[in-house]
């Protein structure tokens, strides 16, 4: 490794260190920016059949998670190729079992991001039954603001925990 390359490493190395050591500040969203959404999984091909192992080997069934916007409990557009894929594993395993698990960001009262946690896991089970998932294999449980997958506060953070996941359970 030449001298200015070493220099560079460096360099790029102490800016890393003092960026992760920075107070946290906490800032209100601008008003007018448009909110960013966490990349939205491509939609995938709805497969033809299934093996055993697909939940995890088959990539359409792999997307387990839903994103919304702020709240919002209607479906977005790019997550319905999602739901086919599900809905037909359903159908293709009468014994399956899926937990709809509602999620809304640290915004709002407790008792309202309950409610809308609520709300988004059953316009994610009114989309599986629409694509010929049974109700009898579908359960909605809304956790509010209670189990959020990033703690920090800004819309980038608040955006992963506006979600629905998809939870494959045992009979």
């Amino acid at each position: 490794m030449n001298k200015s390359t070493r220099v560079l490493l460096v360099s790029l190395l102490s800016v890393a260190v003092l960026a992760g050591c920075s107070k946290k500040v906490k800032e209100e969203p601008a008003p007018a920016a448009p909110a960013p959404t966490p990349a939205a999984p491509t939609p995938a091909p709805v497969a033809t059949g299934y093996g055993p192992n697909d939940l995890d080997s088959d990539a359409c069934l792999r997307q387990r998670v839903v994103y919304f916007d702020l709240d919002q409990e209607a479906l977005k557009p790019e997550f319905q190729a999602i739901m086919g894929c599900h809905a037909k594993y359903l159908r293709d395993r009468p014994s399956s079992r899926i937990t709809l698990e509602g999620h809304a960001d640290e915004r709002g009262s407790r008792a309202y991001n309950q409610g809308l946690g609520e709300r988004r896991g059953n316009a994610v089970n009114s989309a599986l039954q629409a694509n010929g998932g049974a109700a009898s294999q579908l359960t909605v449980v809304s956790y509010g603001e209670e189990r959020p997958v990033c703690t920090d506060s800004g819309e980038a953070c608040w955006a992963q925990n506006r979600r629905v996941e998809i939870v494959y359970t045992a009979k």
